[in-house]
Formats: C-alpha cells, sequence, structure tokens
C-alpha cells in the first residue's frame, strides 16, 4: 500500500489542541492590550488587536482547518497552507506589537525576571543577531527553498511529524523573515529606510526563481501527487502550474505593500519638526516602536 494513501483516507477533525492553543495566545494578547489601552498614554489601536487576531486565524486556517485535509491530494492547496503561514501570518501577528502586549498581559514578577534576563549582555548580543536583515533573509530563504526540495518535500507528504515540523519552520522563518520589516516593540530601527526596498527584492528572487522552474517545467517535480484523486479536473501538471503561479503572485503582491509604504515615506517631504514615528519612544521599562505601518524601518 502507497504511504500516500493514509493521507488519502484521513477525515478532517477538529484540532482541539491548535484551537486550545491559539484560544490562550489570544487570551493572553487580549489580557496585554487592555492593560496597555488602560495605563498607557500611547494605546494601542484596535486595528493592531484585529491584525494579530487575523494572524491567528490564518494559522488556524493553514494547520487546523478543512483546507489541511485536501494538501496531500493537491499542490495548490499545500501551497496555500505555506503562504498562510510564511507570508500571510507572521506580518499580521507582528503589526499587533505581540511582544509588548505579553509584557503586559505577565505578572509583576514574570516582568522582573524576564527584565533580568533580557537586560544581559550575551541574550541581547543574540538578539540584535538573530533579527539582523541579511541573516533574517538567509533564513527564510533556505527554508523556503529547502522544503520544495522533491526527497524532503515526498517526507513531508508520507510523514505527519515531518509535516508538522514543516509547518513550524515556515511559520518561525516567516516571523523571522518580516521582523526587520514591521520592527515591532522593542525593536530599534536601524540602517537607512531605503534598505528595506532592497531586501524585499531580493527576497522575491529565491519565489521567482521557485515559481518560475515549476510554471514552465513541463514535467512533475513532485511525483508523490500522481497517486492521489485528482481534484477539480486538474491534472499533476497543471496543478504544480497553479500552485506555483499562486505563489509567485500572492509573494509579489504582499511584498509590494510594505514597499510601496517605504517609497511614499522617502518620497515625502521632510519635516523637521515632525516627530519621526520609526525611532523609539520612551515608555515606562522599555523603548517603544510605533510601526503604524509595514514600512517602519
Amino acid at each position: 500500500m502507497s504511504p500516500h494513501l493514509h493521507f488519502e483516507q484521513r477525515f478532517w477533525e477538529f484540532p482541539v489542541s491548535l484551537t486550545l492553543i491559539l484560544i490562550l495566545v489570544g487570551s493572553s494578547y487580549l489580557r496585554g492590550w487592555i492593560s496597555v489601552r488602560a495605563t498607557s498614554a500611547t494605546p494601542i489601536p484596535t486595528w493592531k488587536a484585529t491584525s494579530f487576531f487575523l494572524g491567528l486565524l490564518s494559522i488556524w486556517t493553514a494547520w487546523g482547518s478543512p483546507l489541511a485535509g485536501y494538501d496531500h491530494n493537491l499542490l495548490t492547496f499545500h501551497m496555500i497552507k505555506h503562504l498562510l503561514l510564511m507570508t500571510f501570518a507572521p506580518p499580521l501577528l507582528l503589526l499587533g506589537e505581540p511582544t509588548k502586549m505579553f509584557w503586559h498581559a505577565m505578572p509583576e514578577f514574570s516582568r522582573n525576571i524576564f527584565g533580568r534576563i533580557s537586560a544581559q549582555s550575551l541574550i541581547k548580543r543574540v538578539a540584535r543577531t538573530l533579527t539582523k536583515p541579511a541573516l533574517c533573509l538567509i533564513v527564510s530563504t533556505l527554508t523556503l527553498l529547502a522544503w520544495h526540495l522533491p526527497a524532503l518535500f515526498t517526507l513531508c507528504v508520507q510523514s505527519q511529524t515531518w509535516h508538522t515540523v514543516e509547518q513550524i519552520t515556515f511559520l518561525g522563518a516567516g516571523l523571522l523573515f518580516w521582523w526587520p520589516v514591521v520592527q515591532p516593540w522593542p525593536s530599534a530601527s536601524s540602517g537607512p529606510r531605503w534598505s528595506i526596498l532592497l531586501y524585499l527584492f531580493l527576497a522575491t528572487l529565491p519565489c521567482d526563481i521557485l515559481s518560475g522552474f515549476l510554471v514552465f517545467s513541463d514535467r512533475v517535480v513532485y511525483p508523490v501527487y500522481s497517486s492521489a484523486p485528482r481534484m477539480f479536473g486538474f491534472s499533476v501538471l497543471e496543478d504544480q502550474q497553479c500552485a506555483a503561479a499562486l505563489m509567485w503572485t500572492c509573494v509579489t503582491l504582499v511584498y509590494l505593500v510594505p514597499a510601496a509604504v517605504v517609497s511614499t515615506r522617502l518620497l515625502a517631504p521632510r519635516n523637521s519638526g515632525a516627530r519621526d514615528l520609526t525611532r523609539p519612544q520612551s515608555d515606562g521599562a522599555a523603548p517603544q516602536i510605533d510601526s503604524q505601518s509595514l514600512g517602519a524601518v
């Protein structure tokens, strides 16, 4: 019996564990958001909380909704899950200023403990290194390309454990990639703002190469789908081309949003008397970044 058949026979079940985890995360965020609204002179706007919960919904849709039951039958569904976990959910989550909300949601003694830990020079160096744009770009690119290698891709289709690992790494790499773009609290803006344009441009190149290869290839790159039942009248090759075109289009359009915001700010007339919203602001225990858009760089 084909190992892929295991997935074909799997029926969708409501993901209790995943749902409870996301509800717990959302509840903690909401508690912190309410605390900031009640005590801070610059409360977090409602749209940021909405963005965070849309990010959680994107994770649930990719990981636990009925969509997850079809990704082993069509590459297009598999690609939708990848896009939700790596391209859509991470910026939505980071725009909600999650670190600030979770910080305010913690009891006082927990804040003191984490405050002392985060104040250590080693922790600061590690945090700065992990959020360097070059490293973020390299990690996200290698994650994208590695999991689309036919051997690793087939392993994920045939193994639920490896499929879970794949999804976790996609989400983690997505958060890492979008961190220099969104720069949520307590990030500090560094480097010229135009550098984010180069960052986003370089990030599109591996997606363009991978998508172009899958779209224009005249052979099936992932033969594991050959044994899956056909849906919506798609052949295996047509499914591959549709999935690649979807990734190509979505990634390009999504990356254009922060690029347009940054370009608009660069071209806007400078007002020397205006407060620079991309620089750290004072807010008690730690510096704050008011990232009112994706282009806060």
